[in-house]
């Protein structure tokens, strides 16, 4: 952990991240850059999956900095555990495998070993603030 950024803005009555000795787990993080989201509306059918590249990154990189933001001093992201993309999709949409692959690509770049995890990626009807992505982590610190 290099750089500390400023958590993501919470849009309810929740923490971006909570720490249970060497386990953190994120809040569902959305993409929000300064609380805004940089991209509205569900995910097409027929788009080309890279319209939606900016906004599963965004969402990645805002719950790991929730993550990192729970480390302490000399510590790190041993693991990432376990990682769920909801994904606000179109009826008809079955691409969703392919969606989450750009947080994992995102969280490989950042973490290198510790980003290979288990994964579930689920269609869902909506998202708070109509967001295309939903994104939750479970990490391990060492």
């Amino acid at each position: 952990m290099s750089e500390v950024k400023a958590n993501p803005i919470p849009q309810g009555k929740y923490v971006p991240a909570a720490r249970f000795g060497q386990f953190i787990v994120t809040a569902g993080m959305t993409p929000r850059r300064n609380g805004q989201l940089i991209q509205t509306g569900r995910v097409e059918k027929d788009a080309p999956l890279e319209q939606y590249k900016d906004a599963v990154r965004q969402a990645a990189d805002n719950a790991l900095t929730a993550a990192e933001n729970q480390l302490g001093e000399g510590e790190r992201i041993a693991r990432v555990m376990s990682m769920t993309v909801y994904v606000n999709a179109e009826d008809g949409f079955t691409a969703h495998a392919k969606i989450a692959d750009f947080a994992s690509d995102f969280l490989s770049e950042e973490l290198g070993d510790a980003s290979p995890m288990a994964r579930v990626s689920v269609g869902v009807a909506t998202l708070p603030g109509n967001a295309p992505v939903e994104i939750q982590l479970m990490c391990g610190v060492e």
